[in-house]
Parts: structure tokens; sequence; C-alpha cells
């Protein structure tokens, strides 16, 4: 291994010295640790750690590095007290999760680190919204997000490449080429020579890198960090290292062929740059012996502090209240000026008043643009407010959403339009483990809406008429919003916007041009999770959301003698319970009225919160209807026999008689 050290003093070759060996005095003491069972899982760096140790060198404290599980030179880099990760490790309070998560898998905005989640990929878009704030900012920042050879093969990976390119975006993307993941070699990852060769696709500048050579590391980032300033542009780098240990430990490494473990042992990163540093007259042995005797003091020492904290203990309130970043809704009274506007109308008044209020906001979507979006709700918005704040992306929703949670992350509001509500399943994962999690996981909220137009009767088949609430509705962390008017539509799709947490907001297509209302035409507010109470009566309580709203107010207007509580749910997570079992326990009759297919949608939970809270009240059996347990078909006959609304009235009639 060949060092060049270019222009670096002694004090700076020293100062990387002491940046690559702290980590791996770390893990000698946690290999230790793992065998006398006081740390149930780890995953070693050992043999990597030049490249986590020379990128935080390179880059400011205030700039982003997104890490994964063998980056603890990331961590003991950006000089986080040790006790606190051993707290962390051993899921002590004076960790970073509070015990909710394991290992690296968190983040802190004080280190300016964002932590990984086990899907690997969802990261790296991250990353790209990280990058995108600073890009708006104009602060000349630079990100650095890392994953593994294994991790290029998803989805996320590429998405997350093309958006940075398309963009130009200031991102280091860090792959840690180590040979395995977990078991499966690079041949069975990847048939290209390099990974490095991946970006040439996406017009991306790659280097390939001696990931065991400190100094190559540094220097070249150096370099690269400088150019990137100059000329915003994200750069792909494949490390060439080896994982000298399994996997995470309990694995092994039985798999690796011994040939291959003693040819990388010799390429040792710590060994060989301390031994340059030695040979050159620029570490003596005793600076090194003292060097280790400090270091390993403070890992004693930070050690008996963690042992010494007590386990963690469980409140109850506390698991529930950190769910949701807490928020302080603003009440914002409507003006006595109104105009008669459709449902699309009062969406897009929102999203331009919002705009408006909040200048830190974005809104990102296929087509959203010069071209105003699938339904022209954001038309006019670029001569407003510039493509800056309003960007057409590509057609890759898992990396969208995944730059949303970035930009809330650096300081912005991210609203995600997805042209069609079916079209969320290809960025599920973010929005579940990413936007749902992450304030529960780390205290970090995600300051995202997502808005889902959505919903059948317009014949558009199995692909563009789902309406997909209960996928999101059972996820801790998530807010669910779906009004049916448009002053509803206005005044929680602000206020949505408004709130610091994820929100997925649905807007049902059929109702965008075909329901009118007289809208405020200022700004004004509706807090989430407060049902609307449309309709009085005492015979029969009626629960919907939606058009099947609609529905419902068409059904009581044929029969006016059924005198009834129509309830609009209009928020769905959180749910307001309050009002459903003050009107169940008026009338002792109820029936839960959605567009969804019956199994595992919301009016099951609704229909079992009623049996467990209200049963003495109850007169009849609550009744549930839906549209068909099938897909959503394209054919009118078809589609009309799927959705409820012909069997509502007589599923109505027969609670009434029972």
């Amino acid at each position: 291994m060949t060092f060049d050290r270019k222009n670096l003093t002694n004090d700076q070759l020293l100062d990387l010295y002491k940046r690559i060996l702290k980590p791996r005095l770390i893990e000698e003491k946690m290999l230790i640790l793992i065998r006398q069972g006081k740390v149930s899982k780890w995953f070693s760096g050992i043999g990597q750690e030049a490249i986590s140790v020379g990128v935080t060198a390179v880059l400011d404290t205030d700039e982003y590095i997104l890490p994964m599980h063998r980056n603890l030179g990331v961590f003991t880099g950006r000089n986080i007290p040790l006790y606190r990760l051993f707290s962390q490790w051993q899921g002590k309070a004076n960790g970073f999760t509070k015990g909710r998560d394991r290992s690296f898998h968190f983040g802190t905005q004080q280190y300016k680190i964002i932590g990984m989640i086990s899907h690997l990929g969802p990261q790296l878009g991250v990353a790209d919204g990280i990058a995108l704030a600073n890009k708006l900012k104009k602060n000349g920042k630079i990100t650095a997000v890392f994953t593994g050879e294994g991790a290029t093969s998803e989805g996320d990976f590429h998405e997350a490449l093309n958006i940075a390119s398309v963009w130009e975006l200031p991102v280091m993307f860090v792959i840690e080429n180590n040979g395995y993941g977990l078991s499966t070699p690079t041949n069975e990852q990847y048939r290209c020579e390099n990974l490095a060769d991946k970006g040439i696709g996406y017009g991306i500048e790659s280097h390939i890198i001696d990931g065991n050579n400190i100094l190559e590391v540094f220097n070249l980032l150096s370099e690269l960090k400088a150019s990137m300033i100059e000329k915003p542009r994200p750069v792909l780098l494949e490390f060439k290292t080896f994982r000298m240990r399994g996997h995470e430990e309990a694995s092994g490494t039985k798999y690796v062929p011994q040939e291959l473990m003693d040819l990388w042992a010799i390429k040792d990163p710590v060994d060989n740059y301390r031994k340059f540093l030695a040979e050159n007259g620029i570490l003596s042995d005793e600076f090194d012996s003292a060097l280790r005797s400090e270091i390993k003091k403070e890992i004693d020492e930070s050690l008996a502090l963690a042992n010494a904290e007590p386990e963690i203990e469980y409140y109850y309130s506390e698991e529930l209240n950190d769910v949701y970043k807490p928020y302080q809704f603003e009440l914002v009274n409507p003006s006595e000026e109104k105009e008669n506007i459709r449902f699309i109308d009062a969406i897009s008044n929102s999203l331009r008043e919002s705009m408006e209020r909040h200048p830190n906001s974005v809104i990102m979507g296929q087509d959203i643009a010069e071209y105003g979006g699938a339904f022209k709700i954001t038309d006019g918005f670029v001569a407003q407010f510039g493509k800056e704040r309003v960007i057409n992306t590509p057609i890759c929703e898992s990396a969208v959403v995944s730059a949303g949670m970035g930009l809330s992350i650096n300081g912005y509001k991210a609203i995600v339009e997805m042209q069609f509500a079916d079209f969320v399943s290809t960025g599920f994962n973010p929005i579940v483990n990413l936007l749902a999690k992450s304030h529960y996981r780390w205290l970090e909220n995600a300051d995202v809406v997502v808005r889902m137009p959505c919903g059948g009767g317009t014949q558009a088949g199995p692909f563009h008429s789902q309406t997909n609430e209960a996928w999101f509705t059972k996820t801790p962390g998530l807010k669910v919003v779906y009004p049916a008017f448009p002053y509803d539509a206005k005044g929680l799709l602000n206020a949505s916007i408004n709130d610091p947490n994820p929100v997925m907001f649905f807007e049902h297509k059929q109702l965008y041009r075909s329901v009118y209302q007289d809208v405020p035409k200022d700004y004004y507010t509706i807090p989430l999770g407060k049902a609307a109470l449309l309709k009085e009566g005492t015979d029969v309580t009626i629960i919907s959301f939606g058009a099947a709203v609609h529905w419902s107010l068409d059904t009581l207007a044929k029969n006016p003698t059924i005198s009834a509580d129509l309830l609009d749910l209009r928020t769905l997570q959180p749910l307001d319970t309050e009002a459903i079992f003050a009107s169940v326990k008026k009338t002792g009759r109820v029936i839960i009225y959605q567009e969804d297919s019956m199994f595992g949608g919301i009016a099951s939970d609704i229909s079992a919160l009623i049996m467990e809270n209200c049963f003495k009240y109850l007169d009849a059996p609550v009744k549930r209807v839906a549209s068909l347990d099938s897909p959503i078909p394209f054919a009118k006959a078809l589609e009309d026999q799927y959705l409820p609304k012909a069997r509502f009235e007589i599923a109505l009639q027969e609670l009434l008689e029972y």
C-alpha cells in the first residue's frame, strides 16, 4: 500500500491516525463485550475504518452524513460522547432512541448524522432531500451518504442517483464495496466490472478508491468537495475494501475463503497507516502508546458510565406521546368573504396560500410544474413560486418520498403529490418506515404531506381508482385526512401543511369538479381529528368519509322519513372517537359506509371500537357497507357493481327494521 501525504502537515497526518485508531479500539472492546454477553448485537467495521474516517474528516461538522451500521468512524469523528454510544448499544435512556431502536439505527441533529433503517436504500433519497435543501439555501454544503454493494441492487439506489443527477444535487454517494452482502458475494450481486460504472448511465462522475488507504480517501475527497462547492453535482464513489468480520458477529465468516481473509488482512487500514507514519518519523512508539492508553481510558470510563446507568423504564404515556411530534394547532378563522368554488379549486387555493405562508415549503410531483399536474391543480404555480419550489420529479415515488424526509430534516416543508393514490405503492416503504417511525425512533419529525388523488366512479380501472386509506390508518405515526367538501378540503390541507408530522391527504377525484361550495377566500385552518356532524337525527348514526358522504346525503334525500346522525369523519387518523361514541349512544344504531373494500378497511376498526365501548347502548348489530372484496374493475357495469352505492339503502333499511 502506497501512501501519498501530498501537502498534509505532520499534525494533520497524526490527526487522521487518532481518528482511525479510535473506532478500531472501540471495536476491539465491543468484541470482548459480545463474548461476555453484555451487548446483544454488533455490526463490525474492522478493516473499513479508513472510509468512514476519511469522509467525516473532509466534511464540515455542519454538513450532514448518512452512515450505515459499519461506520463507527462517522460517529467518533463527530466527537459524540462515547458513553452515549454505549448507552445506545445497551438500549438505555442516555442513548439516542430511548431504547426503541438498536445499534446505529438513529440520527442526531446535534451532530448532523442521519442514521439508517434496515431497508438500506431509502437513506440515499433522504440525502437527496437534504442536498436539495442545501441547494435552495445556497449555503455551499455537501451531503455524504453511505451504502453497501448489496444495496446498489435496490431500486432506491437507482432512483436516488437519477434524481441527484437530474437536479444536480451536491451529494457524495459512498459505496463501501466490502465483498459480501451478508453471505452473498459480489459476483452474485452485480455483473458490471465496477459499481462505479453505474454512474455512467446516470451522467454522474464516478471514482474508484482504495478504501483501505486513509490518505487516498482524504486527499481525493478533499479535492472533490472543493470542486462540488464550485460546481454543485453528485459524485459516485466506489471504495474497494473488505469486511473482516461477519455481517454481524453471530453469523461468522465461514463462507469466506481463507486466502481472501489472509489477503485483506495484509491490507489492514490501521496497521498500514501506523507503519507509514512510524517509518517516516511522524509517529513514535511513545506517542502511539500514550494515544492508545488515552483512548482506552476514555472507552473504559464511558463504558462504566453506561453500565452504571439503570435499565430503561417503561412509561405507557410517553411511548404513545412520542409517536407524533407535539404540535400546538393554530386556529385561523375564516373570513366572511366567500366564493363558490369546486373541490379542486379549494385544494389549489390551499396549496397556493400555504406556499405563500411558508417560504420554506416545496411541492414535488410528476408533471406538476409547467404542465400544472395531471389534474391542473398546480397550474400557474411555477410563474408564482419558481421551479426551485415547484419541482417536476422523475417517475420514482420511493426516492421522492425519501427526499421529502430529507427536506424536512434540513428545515423545509415537503408536499409530495402522488399522481394517483394507486402509485403510492412504489413509495410505500419510506412512508411507513421513515416518515411514520422517525419521531418515535429518535424524535425527528417528518414535515411531509403526501397528497393522494383517489377513488372510483370514473371508470379508470384497477390502477387509477383505489381508495387505499387503510394501508396507512394502521401505521402508527401517520396522520390520515380524507375530506368530502371544498370548505373542509382547504382548511384541512392548510392545517396538514402546518402540522410538523407526516400526513396522508386523500382527495377523491370524482369530487374534484363535481362538488361546489361557498369557501372563504382567505387562509383558514380546521383542526385534524375532528369529525363534522352534517345531519342530526335519532334513528341511526351513519359514519362515513370521502365520496360516500355524498352518497349518504343522496340516500337520505330519497328517504326523508329517516332521522339520522350523519357523521363525516374528515380525519381517519387520529380518529374522533368522542364524536362517534356520542352519536352511537344517542341513536342506538350505527352503519359505517366506506368506498374501500370491506375486509381490512377502517370500517372494521370503527365497528370494533363501537362494540367495545358502546355495546350496552346498541339496539342492533353494527352494520358495515363497503365495496366488493375484489380489485376495482374498469367497465361501468362492473364498477357500479363493485361500488357500494346500490347496496347502502338496502342495508340501512335492514338496520332500521332490526
